[in-house]
């Protein structure tokens, strides 16, 4: 049977749609136009996968159609004459927006799926990379070879179609931001892509220049934002009526199951031809290139169309045909001829009341302008009429193309022509007016207006595209270095401070590194000298950090500078990390089990709590960083002096008690049981120094007092110290941090060299400038002065929003800008303009710095609004997550049997008694046996197999933990010794949200900083005393994180923690010279009314 099918299209949940975007009018559309198969769209939104859950039942194979109660109600508004069959295929597009092979590629791609349950599947993996449910569009940084994979993981018969192909900024071949070529974007799947979809802007014979096509079936859709444009663009097929069969048609492209595709004339896309809208300069691609790209008005690059991209890739000429070809029609729309019959606006009550008079006689809209017979179309509707379709079959047309978003016209006639047929249409509308006063006019003209893009108030423009880094750490180290001569190698991109740190092997070393200026290059090319030039065993050398991705970063970098195997000696883990160790092996000797389990903090809340009686869950914290600072002093409950009150000694034993009794340890005990092994058993520090003879410790301006004696001890013997740090950078001291012992290690290690780091590959200088004057202010600082050969005009910027709100809104309107738009909408709502449109930067490059956690709330519902991809650092962690926090409470239970804590914590959170089988750690399992077997016990059989979100946790969890094999130890104390700076996933193409604690030791292309303001920055607490300098510090690190762009933004009005705050902006901002800065307003973006425009079809 002959199908028409139109199958990508979207539902009321896409911004800038039609409200009326839901099944019933897509199945009353579907008949007047005469489609008999329509894509649902937007299949990644769960609120339109619920609705369509309630409204569609299975048909055929894979098709479904509307339930008869809601097709009802709708079906008297078709009329007789359109009557037909409409079936629904599960169908969605997808924006991905990523970075590949250094360029931003911004590619929308086509999902389809023959079930709710593979839907179902689909969406829960796509929620684990962005948010599915602020547009039915969903905007996902994920590689579009890796979105395919996904959709070949989730169902055997889950199809994917590149969309609209040539479209300047959203496409696989657009010239903005696409590919050169299928297999550059696809790679090892490219041949899962069987069809591609040649969009409003193009048709086959365009396609047909490209040889590289030829073995592709090209398919045409509408696109469509509201239901009148559904069949603008359609595939007409002769097959049975089942998902499996079109899409067999599709992949095989037999001619007599694929007849061909309905066509927009490609002239009328809007970005056919090349041009500049704003100057009125339209070219074909011969034109531009006379003028090197660049518009004769403006001076700037033009926007080049779709036509002159085919010219670029083609390799045949126009006309040329391949052997294999598909059929196709170019049509005009029904409303657009009457339009121009009438010579009025395609959207006026004439041209509706002629279009629905026409369609109740003869039948649906493509049957007219494709095979009705021309004579009774002239009977009914007039020469003029028949004349003008027979014109549209025939291809004999006026054509002005489109270009840079300004549609294309297609003319039928000229002025004359019209008038010598204008007596005939007399007589169609007399017999349009009989109808109507016969009260028998149809109800179908309730969706012809156009949808409301909207306009937006922003039309500021920034450029990030300023002069790259010619010294980026992420750029050499993800090179394999040559490894000919390693020592070597390790001296190889290093400036004449960095090598002689790196030389530097027979005295302590003390390195002051700025930001940006190759801390941890120095430091990692210096532990590569020591082993390849100095021949010192790699287990001979301790290198300590704060974080596990610092540790990390550091093993990657070795591996490209050593052999892995070298590597792998290497001790590289946090200073808490390295306490457990020791305290694995040796703390026997204290009294500490090696069966320790290490306290989370909410174990730390719980015992607490069940020591002592009626403290508020406020006072228990208050009462912990009491503890945990008496513990980085180094004393225990029974030394604490005069400055601690009886009470507090008495709560703090009970505490230690309570952790000892269940063989716990919390955080800080990690350091302070380490420190008093070595001090009262001289063999087992004996046994450490001798082990570690080259120690480094990563951010020396961070250690505490306990942290300091730790290294004393294991230094004593004369180990070879190297300590790396910037005292502009001590933003700890609330934890007991201390950067004096930076200050006076000359003093500990007489014999020091002292090496300062001062040039800067991160940030331009203006950015440097800027931070300097703000920590040169500080009271307690040494002049220090950082520079970069990264130059740029660029600006700090200054925003003051007139609420908390506002802010939120522009952070993320700006964001939208720089990455030259998300969407068309983007565009056609003045989002983004022509000058913003060229940045290459992707989501990863942004980050919003905040001092509070409290201050996220709104930013992260303004980027739920606005379905740009982020990630937020600092919230849930993962090893909290309901199941997951289930599973870990049950593996310390059994880890740990004679502690009583864990066994009735676990049953305390679980209303099931459970046997808690602890032979599991007797079997010799691996971490992931172990992790699968007590799934099987927790959960019923088919719990993860149903709840797809919960599935992807549990391959998480047991893939984070397959690293410690058979260490079930290892693994859980992983869980608990995380920082918030560990659950930044550099990987994620995401915005990144995150307090300015959590950025230090990060590096993005544009930062904006939130709530520039007094109380904020700095941060003052009622009732407490404020620490100025180290605000200042804390400021100074958040601005050195930018390597291009830096946006300072404040709020006159602030709602925190239940009080609305008046603050005035940040006194930080004062230490900025105003040449430095410039002071960003809200422009808003006057709305232009063009007749011309409103006459052209709304192709979006």
């Amino acid at each position: 049977m002959k199908i028409v099918a139109d199958i990508h299209l979207h539902s009321h949940f896409s911004r800038a749609t039609s409200k009326n975007l839901n099944l019933e009018y897509l199945y009353k559309w579907a008949q007047l136009k005469g489609v008999h198969v329509v894509g649902t769209g937007d299949i990644a939104h769960p609120g339109w996968l619920e609705e369509m859950k309630n409204k569609l039942i299975p048909a055929e194979d894979g098709l479904f159609r509307l339930k008869e109660e809601f097709a009802k109600s709708i079906q008297a508004e078709v009329p007789k004459s359109c009557h037909g069959t409409v079936r629904f295929m599960l169908a969605g597009e997808i924006s991905n927006i990523y970075k590949k092979n250094d360029k931003v590629r911004k590619i929308h791609n086509v999902v389809f799926m023959p079930s709710f349950d593979a839907v179902e599947k689909f969406q829960a993996r796509l929620e684990k990379i962005g948010n599915i449910r602020a547009d039915g569009r969903p905007i996902l940084g994920l590689d579009s070879r890796d979105l395919l994979e996904i959709v070949l993981e989730t169902d055997a018969q889950g199809h994917f179609i590149p969309a609209h192909i040539w479209t300047p900024w959203f496409a696989l071949f657009g010239s903005m931001s696409g590919f050169d070529s299928i297999e550059e974007c696809f790679e090892d799947l490219t041949g899962h892509i069987f069809a591609l979809e040649t969009g409003l802007s193009s048709d086959p014979p365009m396609n047909w220049r490209l040889s590289a096509l030829d073995n592709y079936t090209l398919v045409s859709n509408s696109d469509a934002h509201s239901p009148p444009k559904l069949g603008r663009e359609a595939n007409v097929f002769d097959t049975e009526l089942s998902y499996s069969a079109l899409f067999n048609a599709l992949k095989t492209g037999d001619p007599k199951e694929f007849l061909g595709t309905i066509e927009f004339f490609p002239e009328e896309g809007k970005y056919h031809y090349d041009g500049h809208r704003k100057c009125k300069v339209r070219w074909d691609p011969e034109t531009t290139l006379k003028h090197d790209r660049i518009c004769s008005e403006c001076g700037r690059e033009v926007t080049v169309g779709v036509m002159h991209r085919v010219n670029s890739l083609a390799d045949r000429k126009p006309g040329e045909k391949p052997a294999k070809r598909q059929s196709f029609r170019n049509l005009i729309p029904l409303p657009e001829i009457f339009a121009e019959i009438y010579n009025c606006g395609v959207n006026t009550k004439r041209v509706n009341e002629s279009w629905e008079f026409l369609l109740s006689k003869l039948g649906p809209e493509l049957y007219i302008l494709e095979d009705a017979p021309l004579e009774e179309i002239r009977k009914i509707g007039g020469s003029l009429l028949s004349e003008g379709i027979r014109r549209v079959r025939n291809g004999d047309v006026h054509i002005a193309s489109g270009y840079d978003g300004e549609y294309g016209t297609i003319r039928l006639f000229e002025d004359q022509e019209r008038a010598k047929y204008s007596s005939q249409l007399g007589f169609f509308e007399e017999q349009i007016k009989s109808r109507l006063n016969s009260k028998q006019k149809l109800k179908i003209s309730d969706e012809t207006k156009k949808p409301n893009h909207g306009t937006s108030k922003i039309s500021t423009t920034s450029n990030i595209k300023d002069k790259k880094c010619k010294q980026t750490p992420d750029q050499t180290f993800l090179k394999k270095s040559a490894r000919v001569e390693q020592g070597l190698a390790a001296l190889r991109g290093l400036n004449r401070e960095q090598k002689e740190a790196v030389l530097c092997v027979d005295k302590p070393l003390m390195i002051i590194a700025g930001p940006g200026t190759g801390k941890t290059r120095t430091l990692t090319h210096r532990i590569a000298y020591l082993v390849a030039k100095n021949g010192v065993a790699p287990q001979n050398i301790l290198a300590l950090t704060f974080t596990n991705r610092a540790a990390q970063q550091m093993v990657e970098r070795l591996n490209n500078l050593l052999d892995p195997g070298k590597t792998n000696e290497l001790t590289l883990k946090t200073f808490h990390a390295l306490g457990a160790q020791i305290l694995r092996q040796d703390g026997h000797r204290i009294g500490v089990a090696a069966t320790f389990s290490i306290c989370s903090h909410r174990d730390q809340l719980t015992i607490l709590k069940n020591t002592t009686s009626g403290l508020k869950k406020k006072d228990l914290k208050q009462t912990l960083d009491e503890i945990s600072k008496a513990k980085n002093q180094l004393l225990s409950p029974e030394n604490c002096n005069e400055n601690f009150s009886s009470e507090f000694r008495n709560t703090y034993q009970k505490y230690q008690s309570e952790l000892t009794r269940n063989h716990m340890l919390d955080f800080d005990d990690l350091i302070f049981y380490p420190v008093q092994l070595f001090r009262e058993n001289a063999s087992f520090l004996d046994k450490y120094a001798t082990r570690f003879k080259w120690i480094s410790v990563d951010e020396y301006q961070d250690i505490n007092f306990a942290q300091y004696q730790l290294l004393k001890l294991l230094t004593s013997a004369g180990n070879n110290l190297c300590a790396i740090g910037d005292p502009d950078q001590a933003i700890y001291g609330f934890r007991s941090a201390n950067k004096d012992f930076f200050l006076k290690f000359q003093q500990d290690f007489p014999d020091t060299k002292t090496i300062i780091l001062n040039q800067n590959y991160r940030s331009t200088q203006s950015i440097l400038n800027a931070s300097s004057q703000v920590i040169s202010k500080s009271s307690e600082r040494k002049d220090s002065d950082i520079w970069s050969e990264i130059m740029s005009q660029t600006k700090l910027e200054i925003f003051s929003a007139p609420t908390d709100k506002a802010e939120a809104e522009f952070v993320v309107h700006e964001i939208e800008k720089m990455v030259g738009g998300t969407s068309y909408f983007s565009f056609d709502s003045g989002r983004v303009i022509d000058e913003a449109v060229g940045a290459q930067a992707t989501f990863s490059d942004f980050a919003v710095l905040f001092r509070l956690h409290a201050q996220s709330r709104l930013l992260v519902e303004a980027f739920q609004r606005s379905g740009i991809p982020y990630q937020t650092v600092g919230e849930t962690p993962f090893y909290e997550q309901k199941e997951i926090c289930k599973i870990i409470s049950y593996l310390k239970s059994v880890n740990a049997p004679d502690s009583n804590f864990h066994k009735k914590n676990f049953q305390n959170s679980h209303r099931k008694n459970y046997a808690l089988d602890s032979s599991y750690k007797n079997k010799n399992l691996k971490v992931a046996e172990i992790i699968e077997g007590v799934v099987k016990e927790l959960f019923s059989p088919d719990y993860f197999n149903k709840n797809e979100k919960q599935k992807l946790l549990l391959n998480q969890l047991i893939l984070r933990s397959k690293p410690f094999e058979c260490q079930l130890d290892d693994f859980l104390d992983s869980t608990v010794l995380q920082t918030e700076t560990d659950e930044y996933d550099p990987r994620a193409d995401r915005v990144t949200l995150m307090t300015l604690h959590a950025s230090k030791g990060l590096e993005f292309s544009v930062i904006f900083i939130v709530g520039c303001e007094e109380d904020l920055i700095p941060y003052q607490k009622k009732g407490e005393d404020s620490d100025i300098e180290e605000e200042r510090r804390l400021f100074y690190v958040g601005m050195t994180r930018t390597q291009k762009k830096l946006v300072l933004m404040n709020a006159k009005k602030r709602f925190l923690f239940g009080e609305r705050c008046e603050n005035s902006p940040s006194r930080f901002l004062n230490d900025i010279e105003e040449a430095l800065k410039e002071i960003k307003k809200r422009e808003f973006k006057k709305k232009i009314t063009d007749v011309r425009k409103q006459n052209q079809m709304n192709l979006f």
